[in-house]
């Protein structure tokens, strides 16, 4: 096992390494100019845990590096902070890199599952636009599919990005990647917590952190529906289904990967990878103060 140490900032080649130009991002997309307001700084920010102030800084920030004019979601629907989704595309095109003698893969002969890619289908939108990699999303959801597929047709995306519906909710691989059909690499964002409860403690945790009284029913920042959030297990069980999953692929995947929240999870997992005789890999991104994980494993 390799452990891939990064520095405590967000990747070499992620757009969002500097602090946001409010005054560019505006010009952008007038209508986030309502959300900007000195912090207690005194420097220009959006107060992050108002859900309508996410939504229209992430409008903007794919707006203006990704050339996404659309971007419209439920309000139910996760709303991700476009930074850190950045970071795990960019430290996947290192790990496809190692295998073409360093080469960035670029092109849409690159192919990219995307286990659980919600209504934001935001990783795709990301690689498509930074490496021109084609992309299959899968997602268990129906209203999320639908937005999804909404977002992918309005920015003229269609032939570079497909949505599989997963119909059976016990199953992540199986159902969707078809017979004889090869991908480079699988990614995913599995729902880290073990129940709505959890879900909602976690909420309470980030309001508290920046500041925010806590209300009897807390607005989710970045939004987020059941399937989005949390499964029963958390990310240990999901993960741990995945692996399982994964051998009856290892001849039509080169790499599965996900990010992995909690790092006491890391142990039982790689018990898990040990069983299958997988090769692996632990990537660790450091945004900030918050770090998190890449595990990767191959057959």
């Amino acid at each position: 096992m390799k452990t891939i140490d990064t520095s405590k900032n967000l990747h070499p080649r992620n757009k969002h390494n500097s602090n946001y130009d409010f005054k560019t991002l505006i010009e952008t997309l007038p209508d986030l100019k309502a959300f900007v307001h000195p912090n207690k700084f005194g420097n220009e920010s959006v107060d992050f845990a108002n859900p309508d102030a996410v939504k229209a800084l992430n409008k903007a920030l794919l707006q203006h590096f990704y050339k996404i004019a659309y971007y419209e979601l439920p309000p139910t629907n996760l709303c991700p902070p476009i930074p850190g989704r950045a970071d795990y595309i960019h430290h996947i095109a290192d790990l496809l890199a190692k295998g073409i003698n360093g080469t960035l893969p670029t092109g849409s002969g690159i192919k990219i599952l995307d286990i659980g890619t919600g209504a934001n289908v935001i990783y795709p939108i990301i690689g498509h636009q930074e490496y021109h990699w084609t992309f299959v999303g899968s997602e268990i959801d129906k209203p999320a599919i639908a937005t999804a597929k909404t977002i992918i047709e309005k920015n003229g995306l269609s032939e570079a990005i497909s949505i599989r519906q997963q119909d059976n909710k016990r199953n992540i691989l199986k159902g969707i990647i078809l017979p004889d059909e090869k991908f480079d690499c699988v990614i995913c964002n599995p729902p880290f917590h073990n129940s709505k409860e959890e879900a909602t403690k976690g909420t309470q945790r980030k309001l508290k952190n920046l500041g925010k009284a806590i209300e009897a029913k807390p607005t989710l920042n970045f939004g987020g529906q059941n399937n989005e959030l949390w499964c029963e297990g958390g990310e240990l069980a999901f993960i741990t289904n995945m692996i399982y999953e994964s051998v009856h692929f290892k001849t039509q995947c080169k790499w599965f990967t996900s990010l992995v929240s909690k790092k006491e999870n890391l142990k039982p997992l790689f018990t898990v990878l040990k069983k299958v005789k997988a090769e692996v890999e632990i990537i660790e991104m450091n945004q900030g103060n918050k770090t998190s994980r890449i595990l990767a494993w191959k057959f």
